[in-house]
């Protein structure tokens, strides 16, 4: 049985019965570097590999957020081929959520966004707190989501809204994002863990096995095709990084000053700007 840990680990594992609580703890604000998205991959083979686990509870350490997107000075100066190899990371720890063999619940407190935001897509059902707030921003970076969202979001709250998120970057309460479909339910602060836990136990007592073929077909219903899409989200996602706005956007988001590129010449279909 996995025991917890100390939260220099980036991500503790807890079992509780049947339940496995895989709790993210990068304080101040869980932000997904490279190390949580590597940590949590690990944690996942552990939990696959533990026969007492049967259902899995994604949670928050820190009391402002889930996760507050990916580590913007990690990313800053990454050039396309290492962008590719840390897209490769984020895609590998959202996928082994998605493939799985066994419910993942999502307790989503505080800011979701970015890379936070697309964890919890990766999850089979998500319960959020009152204070959650749900996001793709990376656009005010100059860039757009690569760890899934863009072939994710769609699925949860259907193209027109995940168009909205994704090109403006704005973040949704609980309420809201309730109300289009991707929270199954939003909880007081204080009670969202053992809500999320009660749900778990409640799908632990369900075949496990028929729970898993459920879950497989399910994704597969929606997103038959989704190794390709994610391959050519990254494909995209990389290649912005060897654009001037990521360099600008990133370096003025480190910097904490506001940046525009609504003056920068439009490229053209060739990539060159356009008079």
């Amino acid at each position: 049985m996995a025991l917890p840990t100390a939260a220099s680990e980036l991500v503790r594992y807890e079992l509780r019965g049947p339940v496995a609580i895989l709790t993210m703890d990068n304080p101040p604000v869980n932000v997904v570097t490279a190390g949580v998205l590597e940590r949590l991959v690990a944690r996942l083979a552990e939990v696959e590999a533990e026969p007492a686990a049967r259902v899995v509870v994604l949670a928050s350490a820190s009391a402002k957020a889930f996760g507050a997107g990916a580590n913007i000075k990690e990313m800053a100066e990454l050039g396309p081929a290492e962008a590719a190899r840390h897209g490769g990371r984020g895609q590998a720890a959202t996928v082994a959520l998605e493939r799985l063999p066994m419910p993942v619940i999502a307790a989503v407190n505080g800011s979701a966004l970015g890379g936070g935001c697309e964890l919890a897509l990766a999850c089979d059902l998500i319960i959020a707190s009152e204070d959650a707030r749900f996001g793709q921003p990376e656009i005010n970076l100059g860039l757009m989501p690569g760890w899934g969202g863009t072939q994710r979001l769609p699925r949860w709250v259907g193209p027109s809204q995940a168009r909205y998120w994704i090109m403006t970057g704005r973040s949704v309460s609980a309420k809201e994002a309730e109300a289009m479909g991707l929270v199954l339910k939003v909880v007081p602060p204080p009670q969202l863990l053992e809500s999320a836990i009660a749900l778990a136990e409640e799908l632990a007592g369900k075949s496990s096995t028929a729970l898993a073929a459920a879950k497989f077909a399910i994704n597969h219903a929606i997103a038959p095709g989704a190794d390709a899409a994610l391959a050519y989200e990254l494909e995209l996602w990389h290649g912005l990084f060897a654009t001037p706005d990521q360099k600008e956007g990133m370096k003025a988001f480190l910097e904490k000053r506001s940046w525009s590129p609504a003056t920068r010449p439009r490229p053209g279909p060739s990539g060159k700007a356009k008079n």
